[in-house]
């Protein structure tokens, strides 16, 4: 997609052909400032202190992390060691265990002398297969606009979002906003109502997002969105998710759970956009999800432009990362390889996928 005015990934191999390229997403939208990650230590704390989110892109930076430690280290007890340093960054994305395992497979059976290439490409097919998906998601979730856009007669389509599941959240396109910018591209009227999704208030990427490309969208606090599907002012909600267990139930940043009531309640369809590998059909229910505690100061802080922080409540917080939606709630999933209404159509459409 595009920044600054030029075309870009989310992630790139930097011109020594090996250290990779990423945005700091903790200082979006204020400051676009590019992190280089040349080893595994890097990778890691990119993953843990949120300078890169997005459970598909969280896999993308693990794989190549998984490939600067084989690097350093590409016997068997360093390969084991690199894996479970990358693993217990982020216990909740599922993208980040699929890619660790899928980079394993490849470099076990291999030499330790060609360990570390083998990974590092890899991770370059996990990025490119990415992209690939995120655009055909798009092509799915268009033919959902189109339909509502061919009823409202020329009237914008309101699409209500949550989090960012946008091109910064995966190598390029975005799960969620895909059908976004495709629409917008084929002339369809669009209008995104963008929540800002506290603590870390990742609508924010989304709204630099949309605006980069120019789609109409406001940017409403996380509790609006009940009130304007009250008010039929929400046409359907898409949003992505960190992790799709096997019966359907749906881990995604918190609030989400409170969407799909609100939408459920108004009559409005709810979707989830997601790639196969987050699909975690080894997961049986939602409640078998790892809910990850994050700092108390991601809530008792806001941070503004230029970096500032203000505290908010000296009070004791609570701040769990994710919520559950349940598969009842979902009016259907939009996946690479199509449109899946149920719990059982999901793990049809994606078998043998990944």
């Amino acid at each position: 997609m595009r920044i600054e005015g030029a075309v870009t990934r989310s992630i790139w191999v930097e011109p020594d052909g090996w250290a990779v390229g990423i945005f700091d997403q903790r200082l979006l939208p204020w400051q676009v400032e590019r992190m280089v990650l040349r080893e595994i230590g890097g990778a890691a704390v990119a993953i843990a202190d949120m300078a890169t989110r997005g459970a598909p892109m969280i896999g993308a930076v693990a794989a190549y992390g998984l490939a600067f430690g084989l690097k350093a280290d590409p016997s068997d007890e360093g390969l084991a060691a690199s894996c479970e340093q990358l693993r217990v960054t982020r216990p909740t994305a599922v993208n980040l265990l699929w890619a660790l395992e899928r980079v394993r497979r490849v470099v076990a059976p291999l030499p330790p002398a060609a360990r570390a290439a083998a990974a590092h490409a890899e991770a370059g097919r996990i990025c490119d297969e990415d992209v690939a998906m995120n655009r055909a998601i798009g092509e799915g979730g268009l033919g959902l606009i189109r339909a509502i856009a061919a009823r409202k007669a020329g009237a914008p389509v309101n699409v209500l979002t949550h989090c960012n599941a946008g091109w910064l959240a995966t190598v390029d396109w975005g799960t969620a906003t895909a059908p976004l910018y495709l629409a917008h591209d084929e002339g369809i009227a669009l209008h995104v109502w963008v929540d800002e999704t506290r603590p870390r208030n990742q609508g924010a990427l989304t709204a630099f997002e949309l605006a980069g490309h120019g789609v109409p969208h406001s940017y409403i606090v996380d509790n609006a969105g009940g009130l304007l599907m009250q008010q039929g002012a929400v046409d359907m909600v898409i949003v992505g998710t960190d992790r799709v267990t096997a019966n359907g139930d749906v881990c995604n940043k918190i609030g989400t759970y409170l969407k799909a009531l609100a939408a459920r309640a108004h009559g409005v369809p709810f979707y989830v956009a997601l790639p196969s590998a987050t699909y975690d059909p080894a997961t049986a229910t939602g409640a078998d999800v790892p809910i990850e505690e994050r700092s108390g100061k991601e809530v008792a802080f806001v941070a503004g432009e230029g970096g500032h922080k203000v505290r908010v409540t000296r009070s004791p917080v609570r701040n769990p990362a994710f919520d559950i939606t349940p598969a009842s709630l979902v009016t259907a999933y939009i996946t690479e390889a199509g449109i899946a209404a149920g719990p059982e159509a999901l793990a049809q459409l994606l078998a043998g996928q990944g």
